[in-house]
This record gives structure tokens, sequence and C-alpha cells, in this order.
């Protein structure tokens, strides 16, 4: 900066991605990003967005269980926690991330505090997704099938570890409504592409300062709102080739960045 309009972080593992993106933004005054959080969260919120409402699931009332407290599972917590979910466990090797727990980082406690907490939720993944409604995985673990079976009716399985999803798509089918991949030979791809392109382009169209959360979160809703009529079981998210994603995005996060106040344009 100012040489750049924009900063896109890559490839920095948890927890130092979360240091070295608020360092970043802090001495900087141009959009910092790191995509492997936010990108991902972005498009995991357009998916969900879309599979909630196929199943006809209110947010305020949906039970999500996340597997993986690392660079996405943070962000997609996060995100998901601002777009109206409450009831909210995120995972890690050793269970339930709740304030009980003595071996947590700062963040791992800071999101224990805002999910899992509000409901005295505790235990292993198994005991989270007993009657659990949307599970995601960004762990890179595997599910065995008899947990996802314990899932409510219509559930929705987003398997995102590549190139081995945490359940497998065939496996996912038996039991949940609504599956989603992060590999392009199934359908339902979430894919962080679908995100950045037009995040940067929105904000570079209005000189932004930063990238809020209100511009993510509109970011999300252009992308859900692209499937339109076409809404099925295998079709929650557009295509990564869909040319119509990146001037959506872009248009609706410029949009979002004028009214978050960090547009200079």
């Amino acid at each position: 900066a100012p040489s750049f309009g924009g900063i896109n972080l890559e490839d920095i593992s948890a927890p130092r991605c979360f240091e070295f993106e608020e360092r970043l933004k802090a001495m900087l005054d141009i959009p910092v990003f790191h995509d492997d959080q936010h990108g991902t969260a972005v498009v995991v919120l357009a998916a969900l967005t879309n599979a909630l409402r196929l199943t006809g699931r209110d947010p305020a009332t949906t039970r999500v269980v996340i597997s993986g407290a690392g660079a996405a599972g943070v962000a997609v917590a996060r995100i998901l926690l601002g777009a109206g979910i409450t009831d909210l466990a995120v995972t890690d090797r050793k269970g339930i991330l709740n304030s009980e727990r003595s071996d947590l980082t700062p963040v791992k406690r800071a999101l224990a505090v805002d999910t899992a907490d509000h409901y005295g939720r505790s235990g292993s993944l198994a005991d989270a997704l007993d009657g659990a409604d949307v599970y995601i995985g960004l762990s890179g673990g595997t599910v065995p099938e008899e947990h996802v079976a314990t899932m409510a009716p219509d559930s929705i399985v987003f398997g995102l570890a590549n190139p081995t999803p945490e359940v497998h798509p065939d496996v996912a089918r038996r039991h949940a409504r609504v599956v989603a991949t992060g590999r392009s030979d199934f359908p339902n791809q979430i894919n962080n592409v679908l995100a950045f392109p037009g995040i940067f382009r929105g904000a570079f169209d209005v000189h932004a300062t930063a990238i809020t959360e209100g511009m993510k979160l509109a970011a999300a809703e252009a992308i859900a709102g692209l499937v339109g009529d076409e809404l099925s079981e295998e079709m929650i998210i557009p295509s990564p080739f869909d040319p119509r994603v990146g001037p959506a995005v872009a248009e609706a996060v410029a949009a979002a960045a004028r009214r978050d106040g960090v547009a200079r344009l």
C-alpha cells in the first residue's frame, strides 16, 4: 500500500493467520482478505442459505455443527453467527469447543463463548451431530455413517475436505437431503473462487479501505440469489464458471462498502 489496491492472503495456517490478518488490517488502509478464511465462509453461507430455503428451515432455529476449528472453520462459524444462526457447535480433534476445556487457544475460547456455551453443549462430534440439522466439514477427518444417520430428517451435509470429503456424497445421500462438497465432480461444489474475485472487484471499484462483515454478507447474498428458480437438491450454488457471479458479487460488495462507510468513491 498504496501501490496495490488490496491484498489477498493465501495458505497461512491457524492460528498465525488470525494474527497476520489483524496486524495487516491495522497497518494498512487497503483491503486485506484471507481467502482460506473468508472466501470459504462467504460461499458456505451462500450455499447454506439456499439449502435452508429448500428444506424450509429458519436460520434462528437451525442446529449447525462445524468440524474443524482452523482458519476456515472459525471464519465459517463467525459468518454464520452474523447471518442469524444461533445454535452452533464447533468441534476440533478433542470435541466440542466450550469454556470448560482448558486446552483452548484464545481464538477457540472466544468462539466457544459465542457458540456451544449458549446451549451448554459438550462432548464429541458424535454427540453434537445427534439431532443436528446441518453438518459442515472443514477438518479433513472422517465422519462414520452411523453418526450422520443420527441427524435430523432432511438434514444438510457439506463435506468440504479435498480430495476426500469427511462424508462421501454417496454415503451422505443415504441420510441427508442436501449434500455439497468442495469437489468439481459432484453437484454443489463449494469453491471460494465464487467469492474473492467479485469481492475484490467491488472493493476496487469504490476504492474501499477495508472489507467489512457487511460486504461479506452482501457477497453471500448475491451468490445465493443467482440460483433463483433453479433451486434443487443438486443446485444450491451457481457454478464457478457462471459468468454472472463476478459482476453480481462486485455490485453487491460495492454497495455494501458505501453503506458501511469504507468507500472512497
